[in-house]
Order: structure tokens, then C-alpha cells, then sequence
């Protein structure tokens, strides 16, 4: 079972320039839709002034993932795609890379979008640091009080993350711990209910 995923971890920026057309390219570290939608509305206001704010994003891993490309108004598939295409051939998920275009006066054909927008990207990623992060699936496990101290135990031992915790009469314990450990972690905790 793969349970790692390539993704950046800070912001990189990217330019390319052909016939007086300006390409700035941007990539960023996103984890839902909608910060992704925040920060494409940040450049489109900030960049107020440009023909173009074009993007692509990948979000998520296996089942789960959510992926969109926009040309903003430039011929279909100039430049969403081409930007896509970066973030599939690098193998990175939870990014969002956008470019803006400022237009030169000089049309470039599809060709040129294709190659403009893809360099661009390119470049932005160029510039991030990639790191891989490990796909973590959350356990949750009720027990008695009398049984806190086996269950630490496991938590311990199998290095799982406290995601919540409630401990009163009946407690409860919500975990976070790589996908192909968590049948192991349910199994251990459950075989303290017949200790």
C-alpha cells in the first residue's frame, strides 16, 4: 500500500517572458478548495491589471483527490493544462500554481500559450522545496478508565498522533497514524478489551 505523497512546502515563484508577454507564476501549499479559491482570488486582485490569471490544482490523495485547470479566457487547453501537466510530471498533490499574463501586444498561438504557461509553472516549482508527507487515517477507540494506561501504551509504542481525547467516565480516543499501520493499531487496541 503507498501511503506517501510528494507535495511542496513553501511558496515558489516563476517567470517566463516571450514576445513582450510576461508570465508570473506562483505555487503554494493548499489543502482544501476552498483556500485554493483564496488565494487565486488574491492574485486576481492583486494582479488587477493583467489579460490573465490561469491555474491548476491537485488536492488530495487516492480516492479523494480533487483536481481543476482554468484558462481563464486563453484558447481551451493553453494553459490550465499545460500547468496540470507540471504538477502530474512532478507527481505532487496539495498544490495550487497560478500564472498570470500580462499581454505583450504580439499573439502567440496555441503553440506558444502551451509552451508559455508550462514553462512558467515549471519554474515556479523549480523553485519550492518538495517534501513527502505520509497519508494518515484517523482511529477512534472507546474504553474505561481502568484501561488508560494500556492504551497510552499502544499510542506510545506505534508513535500514533492524539487527534482528541475525552476522558471521563467512559473515555473515548480519536487517532491519526500512517494508512498501512492502522489495522494494526485497531487490532492492538481492541485485544485490551480481553486482557
Amino acid at each position: 500500500m503507498n501511503d506517501e505523497y510528494k507535495t511542496i512546502e513553501n511558496t515558489g515563484e516563476g517567470y517566463y517572458t516571450e514576445k513582450r508577454s510576461k508570465f508570473l507564476a506562483f505555487a503554494h501549499h493548499v489543502e482544501s478548495v476552498d483556500e485554493a479559491k483564496q488565494i487565486i482570488d488574491s492574485y486576481r486582485k492583486k494582479y488587477y491589471d493583467a489579460r490573465h490569471c490561469c491555474y491548476a490544482y491537485q488536492i488530495g490523495v487516492g480516492d479523494e483527490v480533487q483536481v481543476r485547470a482554468n484558462d481563464d479566457g486563453e484558447p481551451s487547453s493553453t494553459a490550465g493544462k499545460p500547468i496540470m501537466g507540471q504538477i502530474v510530471s512532478n507527481d505532487l498533490t496539495d498544490i495550487l500554481i497560478c500564472v498570470v499574463r500580462y499581454y505583450g501586444g504580439v499573439n502567440l498561438g496555441t503553440g506558444g500559450l502551451i509552451v508559455a504557461y508550462r514553462t512558467a509553472a515549471a519554474d515556479a516549482i523549480a523553485h519550492c522545496s518538495a517534501v513527502t508527507r505520509l497519508v494518515k487515517e484517523k482511529v477512534e477507540f472507546h474504553f474505561t478508565y481502568p484501561m488508560m494506561n494500556g492504551v497510552m501504551k499502544v499510542v506510545k509504542d506505534m508513535k500514533a498522533d492524539i487527534v482528541a481525547q475525552d476522558f471521563n467516565i467512559d473515555c473515548s480516543i480519536v487517532l491519526a497514524i500512517r494508512k498501512s499501520e492502522a489495522e494494526l493499531l485497531k487490532q492492538r487496541l481492541e485485544h485490551l478489551n480481553f486482557e
